[in-house]
């Protein structure tokens, strides 16, 4: 189950790189990671903060 997450990341974050980085390229490995990484933080990010959001935020001070 954590292999199709880790498959699907990587194929999503090359798919990404591929816009910015050759394929053939020898830094396209290296980009990919740094890709799959900056999604994995983002997926993080939203997780972190779902709670706020389904709270519709802060409360006024009144």
């Amino acid at each position: 189950m954590l292999s199709w997450i880790v498959r699907f990341l990587m194929i999503a974050a090359g798919f990404v790189t591929s816009w910015f980085v050759a394929k053939d390229a020898p830094i396209f490995g290296v980009a990919q990671v740094m890709m799959t990484l900056v999604l994995v933080a983002l997926i993080v990010a939203v997780v972190a903060f779902w709670p706020q959001r389904k709270d519709g935020g802060p409360q006024p001070l009144s």
